[in-house]
């Protein structure tokens, strides 16, 4: 480890924004890789404060520099914390637990999140974010906490109009908290009961500090990585302890109580007291006694403050607290041993039966396998069975054309059954037919992989068409990013990616790519995307209808605002604020909106801007080919539709307010700053100033997109699909294929302008 410079944060000796208080002992030896995750990444505008217990802590901080402040062995996690606090400069503080650690990027994203509270609204207090888990044996495993923060978006709410931010995990490290506030209620938040200890005291504190919040802020973002030690390398739990627990539920109470909180949140809490006492009872291995005293305690605190009208859950569960309340802990545990061995009977029933039906498949797909491949049938899917789109449909169509000998079955899940255009043959996974069709079809075509246990049988044909050019990590290069790769089975990956017999490429950056991304033995064919064959051949009429169906009035500007996913958010919230944006560029222009196609079980953020005219929601619109082709211009972040749009030759406009935190989360094959399709915004008011003038179409821009198309449009000329299936399913060499039009020599489709003339 290098020696770190002092740093206090601010310029200038300014006060810095942000204080990270790293509190406690050198837990197992963890602190010195806390540290480095912080100083790695500490930004200016904040400072580091160390509140080390005991010699070593001290020793392993001191090179780290920033402020050092020392505590004797046996403090306690709370008063390190408010030790901690005495010393820091900052206008916001933020606690780190000295095991913990900070994921990439979280620091900076903290503090934008802070600059946008700060200029929105006045009274927040507290700024809830995400966090992940590692264990010894993994990395950043997902939180349960991206959904309920990704439900309040960006509003700032009291607690009151948003209750169930009292269930996102009560930590202290996933959330920042205004420094003036601490010191009003430091009390409060530090001076603890005895009987606490350290885990229960930050649940206190965690929860205690969203009562006491004037306003609530979220950020859907990971920021801290929470090492969950192995139970066997801790002290034991005594007695008080276990009570304590109790203590600290009925003590939160007690402030709701006197801050006069509403019903909502008191109720929300009262649920997770019973719950987690009856799962502490349940879970946790106590002697007898404790446990019967434990649930004495638990039972008194349900009853003392059960509110008013409250109903109890349904099934099981109300079972369980109407024991609780009556303090029937022999009827509870013989309760908890019959539940028990009726779900174990359940499971081993299901297990037996999911049993026989997985080995009735396995012996029909086999014997189906067994048999000669059928050279007229082809299967495609795309975006994991979501329906006809994509590559594989513009070569499905064009496969209607050149080779109607072949028959094509779509892969399409229950739920996207309806959308699918009358007539399509498919079949549903999973079904005994969907078995049996890919066993016997020759062709399998793909933007993503089929499952793992679709075999590779020697005389099929596998085409992987991918589904954009990449910007972001991909494949086998996704390892060196846990966020991105967090759940990814890398040896399965290539285990699939060895049954492609070709891959799709619209570019020679993307060839380069997939093999790195991808190492296996396929071949690359360089023929461009099938799906962007429609920019060269969509006449007037065409891109007139798309906007008549959209409902875009003659003569209006149509801005497509196509952001990509970010691994750290559960669900899609616009980065921008589309009413001041829309409001701000008139009745002349209409936003088309479209939230990636991962968030599409999301409620739409929306609804209200809709209803204005000037918002058009298109999230759920397919084709989005279509979609371009009804825009004057794109703004986007890092999705992959720059470089399909790119083929248009209309404006692109890139909107990266988060570029370096994307950068360093997700990983990226180049700097998109350094060579963008156009011009490029980090601010909102930079982004309106390009809108609401002539820059987004000026000759800078042209110049940008000139560029970026000669590199990435290199084999989209309007002929894709019809190369791939002379290639694949004909069989034609390549020489024999329509060779690749010159990109002077292409005339991409008309602009929504020129439609009308």
């Amino acid at each position: 480890m290098a020696q770190r410079t002092e740093r206090t944060g601010g310029k200038g000796g300014t006060r810095p924004k942000l204080s990270v208080i790293v509190y406690g002992r050198d837990v197992q030896g963890l602190l010195g890789a806390t540290l480095d995750s912080v100083a790695d990444q500490l930004p200016p505008d904040a400072e580091l404060v160390t509140a080390a217990v005991g010699e070593v802590a001290q020793s392993v901080a001191e090179p780290y520099g920033g402020t050092v402040v020392p505590l004797p062995p046996g403090t306690s996690d709370a008063a390190a914390r408010a030790a901690g606090a005495g010393r820091a400069g900052g206008t916001w503080l933020w606690f780190v637990h000295a095991k913990d650690r900070l994921p990439t990027g979280a620091p900076r994203a903290l503090l934008d999140r802070l600059t946008e509270v700060e200029s929105a609204a006045a009274g927040v207090d507290v700024v809830l974010a995400d966090h992940v888990r590692s264990t010894w044996r993994t990395t950043g495993g997902s939180g349960a906490d991206a959904g309920r923060l990704a439900r309040l978006g960006r509003r700032e709410l009291p607690l009151g109009e948003a209750s169930g931010l009292l269930r996102v995990t009560p930590l202290l490290g996933n959330r920042a908290v205004r420094a003036a506030f601490w010191h009003e209620h430091g009390a409060a938040l530090s001076d603890l009961d005895a009987s606490f200890d350290d885990r229960t005291a930050e649940m206190f504190a965690a929860r205690a500090t969203l009562v006491l919040a004037e306003r609530i802020a979220c950020l859907e973002q990971a920021v801290l990585d929470v090492r969950q030690l192995r139970p066997q390398s801790l002290p034991p739990v005594t007695a008080e302890q276990r009570y304590g627990f109790v203590t600290a539920y009925e003590d939160l109470q007690r402030l709701m109580e006197r801050q006069e909180t509403p019903a909502g949140p008191r109720a929300v809490l009262y649920d997770l007291m019973a719950t987690e006492s009856m799962r502490t009872v349940a879970r946790e291995t106590m002697p007898s006694a404790v446990a019967r005293e434990f649930f004495h305690r638990a039972s008194a605190a349900a009853v003392r403050w059960r509110p008013e009208g409250y109903r109890h859950p349904a099934g099981l569960e109300g079972v369980r607290r109407r024991l609780l309340e009556e303090d029937a802990y022999p009827k509870y545990r013989a309760f908890q041993s019959a539940n028990h061995k009726r779900r174990d009977l359940r499971a081993a029933v299901r297990t037996r039966k999911k049993q026989f039906g997985t080995k009735v498949r396995d012996v029909r797909y086999q014997r189906a396998l067994r048999a000669p491949a059928d050279p007229g049938l082809a299967v495609f899917s795309a975006y994991w069975d979501r329906g006809a789109s994509c590559n594989p449909a513009a070569i499905a169509a064009k496969l209607a054309e050149l080779a109607p000998h072949i028959r094509p079955v779509w892969v399409v899940s229950a739920a996207n059954e309806p959308l699918l255009p009358p007539g399509t043959e498919h079949v549903v996974p999973g079904t005994r037919r969907y078995w049996e069709v890919l066993a016997r079809a020759k062709y399998l075509v793909n933007n993503v992989n089929f499952p793992n246990a679709v075999v590779k049988r020697p005389d099929a044909v596998h085409l992987q068409t991918h589904h954009g050019t990449p910007l972001k990590k991909m494949g086998l290069d996704q390892l060196a990013y846990p966020t991105a790769s967090k759940g990814l089975d890398f040896d399965a990956l290539l285990a699939r990616v060895d049954k492609w017999d070709y891959s799709v490429s619209a570019n020679s950056h993307s060839t380069r790519m997939w093999e790195h991304a991808y190492p296996s033995r396929y071949v690359s064919l360089d023929h461009g995307y099938p799906r962007n064959d429609v920019y060269y051949s969509a006449g007037a009429a065409e891109i007139r209808s798309v906007r008549d169906r959209l409902g875009i009035a003659p003569g209006r500007r149509a801005l497509l605002y196509a952001p990509t996913h970010r691994d750290y958010e559960a669900a899609w919230t616009p980065r921008l604020d589309l009413a001041a944006l829309s409001e701000r560029l008139g009745d002349g222009t209409v936003l088309l909106v479209r939230g990636h196609y991962f968030y599409g079980g999301a409620a739409s953020p929306l609804a209200t801007l809709r209803r204005s005219g000037h918002v058009i929601d298109v999230s759920a619109y397919d084709p989005v080919e279509e979609l371009a082709l009804a825009a004057d211009a794109l703004i986007t972040d890092y999705s992959s539709i720059m470089f399909d749009y790119a083929n248009l030759d209309r404006p692109i406009i890139s909107y990266a307010d988060d570029w370096e935190t994307y950068a360093q989360t997700r990983g990226v094959y180049f700097d998109l700053m350094a060579e963008p399709p156009g011009h490029v915004a980090r601010t909102q008011d930079e982004l309106t100033q390009l809108l609401a003038t002539d820059a987004w179409c000026d000759e800078a821009s042209a110049k940008a997109r000139d560029r970026f198309r000669r590199r990435f449009c290199e084999f989209d000329d309007g002929h894709a699909a019809e190369r791939v299936v002379r290639r694949v399913f004909l069989g034609e060499p390549e020489e024999a294929l329509p060779p690749v039009v010159p990109l002077d020599a292409r005339t991409p489709a008309p602009t929504p302008e020129e439609a009308t003339r």
